[in-house]
């Protein structure tokens, strides 16, 4: 009881960070498909920061709120933002831009949101100091460690994770097809390496080693 009298105020601070990193991730997936050329994304109606448009109950909420209860690493999902890869103006570059674009959000939000965090450290002592300090300096501090870790997660060589896209693009054509050919059973895959602590193994000392270049 007390284990979850202590989750609740976390969740309160920890869900705005979440929900934003996870929406932003998609949405800049969409905006980038835009500028080369595909529009599928903004005729959706994606390409809006409406949480309404873009949560998943299990990838958005459920998946989250376990993991922290948890004490797991955090990570999660919204519905995908639509993108049709063959209207792309460049093509397999243009699908790696895509794809690079969610992860490189996370990591710009996770950047900003430590520089913020610094500066509010730096003057919370002056006279307009509020009960309201301490709540979004934890906000902030968590919005650093979701990003991060959404970022460096999502990098996964594994279809249909953003790392899989980039690395099909990278493959030779031939190699990419075959590489292609997994992606109905990633998440299966995925969900056998998470089990088998495979993941974390890979994902862990690269988060572990951002979070302590950035707080």
């Amino acid at each position: 009881m007390e284990k979850f009298a202590d989750f609740i105020p976390a969740l309160l601070i920890a869900a705005l960070p979440i929900l934003f990193a996870i929406i932003a991730h998609e949405v800049m997936h969409g905006v980038i498909a835009l500028r080369l050329g595909d529009d599928t994304a903004l005729r959706a109606g994606r390409l809006t920061l409406n949480p309404v448009s873009h949560i998943d109950p299990f990838g958005t909420i459920f998946l989250p709120v376990i993991l922290m209860f948890l004490h797991l690493p955090v990570f999660g999902y919204a519905k995908p933002v639509p993108v049709n890869f063959s209207r792309l103006r460049t093509g397999r570059t243009g699908m790696m831009e895509v794809a690079a674009a969610g992860p490189l959000t996370n990591f710009a939000l996770a950047i900003a949101s430590a520089f913020a965090l610094r500066g509010l450290l730096r003057f919370a002592g002056g006279p307009w100091q509020a009960p309201i300090v301490v709540p979004l300096a934890y906000m902030l501090k968590y919005s650093v460690l979701v990003n991060i870790a959404l970022g460096v997660f999502n990098l996964f060589p594994l279809l249909p994770l953003d790392g899989g896209r980039v690395l099909t693009g990278l493959l030779p054509l031939p190699a990419a097809r075959a590489f292609a050919r997994t992606e109905p059973y990633g998440f299966l895959i995925l969900l056998v390496l998470l089990y088998t602590d495979s993941v974390e193994a890979v994902i862990n000392p690269i988060i572990n080693t951002l979070t302590r270049m950035l707080l």
